[in-house]
């Protein structure tokens, strides 16, 4: 089987950086913050010899991707337009979708925009929220847990930027990637987040020190605001989503979440995600939980490429 090859390809607009194995199938796995496309080295080889033509871009702002100045250009409509020209430049009219964190997110929309482009979806540590009619999510946020938010802070141009230069990247990257708490990411007031999170001093056995200098080197060439740029949008979110108030997602979906993931014993999280609400913004929907964090595909590598395969094969001819 051949090994993971790397090119860069236009795509609505910029140049996106892809990380490639695989004949079969399209697969995209779209990973999310503060990720790269190492974040899916375990599944990218594991689906490849499965019979799979697999794709892992870095995302717009990330890595070798290139990233748009303006925070405008982060939006979710900005995102799957960037997921529709990949597969327009492999010639395939359809896909399996798999996605984490932000890059749930995209697939979401991608299935709610264009379900004519997605044979399956696969979500991972980010199930599918409607829209507020009335609320804007940046507000609830604030409100719920005060200034001392991550979301808050990641939203004001140059802060986040400004504290995580405190920092060498690879601390930085300890910091958000080994986070290993189930509450949400709040700073006590007047501090910054980067300084509230920890550092462990032992590894966790599923990453080592030479796979998170990876994701360093590369923050450390591109920065950080493409990656903030994904919250700055939040506003622009709600005032561009409005014509798809009360839209369901129809296309087949699994959602993958770790039971300590952050925040999924707060605010209803996991009610939502095992109740009637989900399901009906979500009709075709399946739900596993594993025992695991935010970061699942890469702490349960085998577990969650085992329960990816089994869904496409589904669905794969």
């Amino acid at each position: 089987m051949n090994e993971v090859t790397h090119q860069r390809i236009k795509t609505n607009g910029i140049w996106m950086h892809i990380a490639e194995q695989g004949t079969g199938p399209l697969v995209l796995l779209l990973h999310g913050f503060p990720e790269i496309w190492y974040s899916w080295r375990h599944q990218i080889g594991y689906l490849a010899k499965h019979g799979y033509h697999v794709v892992a871009p870095d995302m717009r702002g990330y890595g070798d991707t290139d990233s748009p100045l303006s925070p405008t250009s982060y939006s979710i409509q900005h995102l799957v337009g960037d997921l529709v020209g990949i597969l327009d430049h492999f010639g395939e009219q359809k896909a399996f979708i798999v996605g984490h964190d932000f890059g749930a997110i995209a697939a979401w929309h991608l299935s709610l925009f264009r379900p004519d482009r997605v044979k399956a979806l696969i979500a991972l540590s980010a199930p599918y929220f409607e829209r507020s009619s009335s609320t804007r999510d940046s507000e609830s946020a604030r409100r719920i847990f005060g200034d001392g938010c991550y979301v808050y802070q990641f939203q004001q141009p140059g802060r986040a930027e400004k504290s995580f230069a405190r920092y060498d990247y690879l601390t930085v990257m300890k910091k958000f990637l080994l986070y290993n708490k189930t509450d949400y990411l709040v700073a006590p007031p007047g501090m910054e987040i980067i300084d509230y999170l920890e550092t462990p001093a032992v590894l966790p056995p599923w990453i080592s020190e030479e796979d998170l200098q990876v994701y360093a080197e590369k923050f450390e060439e591109s920065g950080f605001t493409g990656a903030l740029n994904y919250f700055r949008t939040i506003e622009q979110y709600w005032e561009l989503m409005g014509p798809w108030q009360g839209s369901k997602i129809t296309v087949p979906a699994k959602l993958i979440v770790g039971d300590k993931d952050i925040g999924f014993e707060i605010l209803g999280t996991r009610e939502y995600v095992k109740g009637s609400v989900l399901k009906s913004l979500v009709p075709d929907l399946e739900v596993v939980i594993l025992d695991g964090h935010h970061f699942i595909q890469q702490e349960k590598a085998q577990e969650v490429s085992d329960e990816i395969l089994s869904f496409l094969r589904k669905f794969s001819t």
